[in-house]
């Protein structure tokens, strides 16, 4: 220690030396690195054996007694006074290394002539820092699972393109985004070679295979270059114990009051990963073999658009991401951590891929919002067709509904409308009629929805007194829905008829409905209920006179015209 601070070789050591703290600048590692000393008494002349017994014997059963067996403090084992010998004592030692896998490295030293006196505390901090015991299991010389399970998530979120290999595009971006250098091609190629020679299925179609990329990480781990796997792991998140970090998971993202969350352009751009407009049950799991869990349930299949074999399509999968942005903005920022989003966009964080949208109150004063997302809660008496309405919304008629598991049932249906021209999500939420109470979540949207039965007599009172408790004085546009309208129209018990209702609270006349078609069931009445959101401010009279509805719609048809021939440009490109 004193031959460490001074640099030179005291004539005077005391049994104690002071304890110091070498500063973060003059250490390899740019970290701060306190030293304390410990001496249990004068020691005799005794042989070198018996040091090395008393470490087995003493040392590491003290230390390994007060430390937890699964936090293991690591060790560096030091043989000092070398220049007194002419022999290395690392056979007698390497035994006892191989025994002791908290042992990270041994090392000769003299602090007379200053061999290896400052690489035995650039050991010692390395130890710290880029420890072998998470990664390595000396006793079977090969990676532990939990950094098995760490680089196999490393490895796919690399692999930009799905293929299960890394090309040398993806291996450079890979060195860039971890080194900030890329490999050059010679360097590449003796990569590869090497892991060649030693595996058969470590490189296929001149690409790493994740057996080879865990072989290469087996390799440094095994020539001491801990620091390598290490850094790789810190910069896809990981902490200490493998675990992928709170701060990586979930960055800060500030949500003032009545402001939305929606995914901007590059979070689409880099969610747009299947190539042929549906995820089967098998690219789906594929797909999120990043994730420790499976973050969707089998209640998505009826919250998006899936085609006829039950897949979620493109836009069902897009319209699934979109949800979680809006309603729990935290978890969408979890699952794009651990798709690696900040990694791959090159971005500081998650929250990059979020647009915070602004105060409602500001689009309601300046008559128009940059949103694209709007939020319909859909009330309604029990079995007067609310669910059926949530999923004619996704294309599926009557027949279709009728396959669906009640377990697998959803209160919520998002899909794309399109208004002027402008594609917009449009979320629906049924909202259970199983209170007199609205929370305040329940009541929060951007347009409401009142479905009756026509055929039920009973069937619209519900909404009347819906309507007439939380949203006559509201500013929140509404909309009442005649639903079953293929059914004999029965007349409604409540006092006022649904049409004089609808005229006395200047709201627009009751929509016609049915899910009980031959095709899918009509789309007109969620173009509507999207223009209503989108336009909060429009007058009854405007809501009344059908050019206004016409434009809108006039305009969504050409639009989805233009955007499939568009898309199916993208996909030809991609």
């Amino acid at each position: 220690i004193m031959s460490l601070v001074s640099e030179e070789f005291p004539d005077e050591v005391p049994l104690r030396a002071e304890e110091i703290t070498i500063p973060a600048d003059v250490t390899p590692e740019r970290v701060p690195t306190h030293i304390v000393d410990y001496s249990e008494a004068e020691q005799s002349d005794e042989q070198l054996f018996q040091e090395i017994s008393k470490v087995t014997s003493h040392w590491i059963p003290l230390i390994n007694d007060r430390t937890d067996k699964d936090s293991r403090v690591p060790l560096i084992l030091v043989g000092n006074k070398s220049d007194l010998v002419e022999h290395s004592s690392m056979e007698t030692i390497l035994p006892i290394m191989n025994q002791y896998s908290e042992i990270e490295t041994c090392v000769e030293c003299s602090a007379k002539n200053l061999k290896n006196i400052s690489e035995l505390f650039y050991y010692a901090q390395k130890a710290v820092l880029h420890p072998t015991g998470p990664l390595y299991c000396p006793e079977e010389k090969e990676i532990k699972p939990s950094c098995v399970k760490a680089l196999t998530r490393i490895f796919k979120v690399s692999d930009l393109d799905n293929d299960g290999i890394l090309n040398d595009n993806e291996l450079n971006f890979f060195q860039r985004t971890c080194f900030n250098t890329p490999l050059a091609p010679q360097a590449l190629e003796d990569v590869k070679n090497v892991v060649r020679k030693n595996m058969a299925d470590g490189v296929r179609d001149n690409g790493l295979t994740l057996k080879g990329f865990l072989f290469l990480h087996t390799l440094f781990i095994q020539r001491g270059r801990h620091e390598t796997t290490w850094t790789v792991l810190r910069r896809f998140g990981y902490d200490d114990d493998l675990e992928l970090t709170q701060d990586y998971l979930f960055p800060p993202l500030k949500i003032p009051l009545d402001c939305t969350t929606e995914l901007n352009h590059n979070a689409y751009l880099f969610l747009q990963s299947d190539r042929d407009c549906a995820l089967s049950p098998e690219e789906l799991k594929d797909l999120f073999k990043v994730f420790p869990y499976m973050p969707w349930g089998p209640d998505v299949n009826t919250t998006v658009c899936t085609n006829e074999q039950g897949w979620i399509t493109y836009q069902g999968y897009l319209s699934q991401w979109t949800l979680t942005t809006y309603l729990d903005v935290q978890r969408c920022l979890e699952y794009l951590g651990y798709l690696g989003f900040s990694i791959i966009c090159e971005q500081e964080s998650q929250a990059a891929a979020i647009t915070v949208t602004r105060d409602k109150k500001i689009d309601l004063q300046k008559k128009q919002t940059q949103r694209n997302v709007f939020h319909c809660n859909v009330f309604g008496a029990t079995d007067s067709g609310k669910s059926g309405f949530l999923q004619a919304f996704l294309g599926r008629n009557l027949l279709r509904q009728k396959t669906i598991r009640e377990d697998h049932r959803s209160y919520y249906a998002i899909s794309t409308t399109y208004v002027y021209g402008q594609e917009k999500y449009l979320l629906l939420h049924e909202v259970i009629p199983n209170s007199e109470f609205l929370s305040d979540a329940e009541l929060a949207c951007d347009v409401v929805c009142m479905v009756y039965d026509v055929s039920n007599p009973n069937s619209f009172e519900y909404c009347a007194k819906i309507f007439k408790k939380y949203f006559m004085d509201s500013r929140t546009p509404c909309m009442v829905v005649a639903a079953k309208s293929d059914l004999h129209e029965a007349k409604q018990y409540y006092s006022v008829p649904p049409l004089e209702f609808c005229k006395r609270h200047k709201i627009p006349s009751p929509q016609a409905f049915t899910c009980n078609t031959a095709e899918a069931p009509s789309k007109d009445v969620f173009t509507k209920l999207t223009t209503m959101a989108m336009y909060p401010h429009v007058t009854q009279a405007d809501l009344k006179n059908s050019n206004f509805w016409l434009r809108a719609s006039i305009g969504a048809t050409v639009f989805a015209v233009l955007g499939f021939a568009m898309y199916r440009v993208l996909l030809k490109q991609r």
